[in-house]
């Protein structure tokens, strides 16, 4: 990180709410599960699909976890009643596996047996690397019980290939992304071109071996290899689709669904905004820089 990016980081605590949210705004659907949905139906319109993701992670008290349980079980109820193209993301930070793994495991199997009920699905995010061994460990536990479960590999690690062969038995469901938080080198590509190469090959293998892949990149150069690679596996759509985020390039957004591919866009929502928006943006210098300016320019 650069001493720009770092001043820029260390000045986010001084960036006033409405600042940060009028540059979120395109990224978060709103505070309500209302919100989300509405957000969900925009995108179905637009022919996409949905996974609906409560905003908050890292919680540190139990009656914490309940209520985002009941929310996830809430957000499924609705997907099903109001017959929404969606499923939900999950985040184990939010459901406890700070405060005590067999806590969040038991917050987990709660939504993964409403899931069940609803004929719906369940993806489990993946955050940062202290959590990534505990985060399969799960995985694998909840396959011998559940089929409408996923997970999530970032291309970023060094491990994520030789996590791939461990999972392949299982026929998993993976969705692929890059990774944005900060690693170190030890573990972690900081090379761009590495970071992309191995997503290509995480990719490849997991489709190789007839896994459902969420192809998940805004970065356009990583669709056109795995249109490359679809085309050369002779693939259908129903094996894999791609993934975006709210509000990220919706053109290439609109592209990849007029291309015939199946698309779902990641839709957070959520009380917790603020704290996730500022957040990712200490993640990602570059983006807080647009916020600093942002801010002095609304002082014009």
């Amino acid at each position: 990180m650069s001493i720009f990016d770092q001043a820029v980081v260390s000045l986010m605590p001084l960036v006033p709410k409405a600042i940060v949210g009028h540059v979120a705004r395109p990224y978060i659907a709103g505070d309500t599960l209302d919100d989300g949905l509405a957000a969900v139906r925009t995108l179905m319109a637009e022919g996409c699909r949905g996974t609906m993701d409560v905003l908050g992670e890292e919680v540190t008290r139990t009656e914490e976890t309940v209520a985002f349980t009941e929310l996830y079980m809430q957000t499924l109820d609705r997907i099903q009643s109001e017959g929404i193209d969606a499923n939900i993301s999950i985040k184990l930070t939010a459901l406890g596996l700070n405060i005590d793994p067999e806590l969040c495991e038991r917050n987990v199997r709660r939504i993964m047996d409403r899931a069940v009920e609803r004929s719906s699905y369940v993806r489990i995010d993946m955050e940062d690397s202290s959590t990534t061994d505990e985060t399969l460990e799960l995985y694998r536990r909840l396959r011998e019980r559940y089929d409408n479960v996923g997970v999530v590999l970032q291309s970023m690690l060094r491990r994520s290939l030789d996590d791939i062969r461990s999972l392949l038995s299982l026929k998993v469901n993976v969705r692929v992304c890059k990774g944005i938080y900060v690693e170190p080198a030890e573990i972690a590509y900081k090379n761009k071109q590495q970071v992309r190469d191995n997503f290509v090959a995480m990719v490849e293998l997991l489709l190789q071996n007839d896994c459902h892949v969420g192809i998940a990149t805004h970065d356009r150069h990583l669709v056109e290899r795995s249109y490359e690679l679809i085309r050369r596996l002779g693939l259908g759509p129903e094996a894999y689709e791609f993934q975006v985020l709210l509000g990220v390039l919706p053109g290439l957004r609109r592209e990849i669904v007029a291309a015939g591919h199946r698309l779902r866009v990641y839709v957070p929502f959520g009380e917790a905004w603020y704290a996730y928006s500022t957040r990712r943006l200490k993640e990602n210098p570059a983006v807080a820089g647009h916020v600093m300016k942002a801010m002095f320019s609304s002082k014009k």
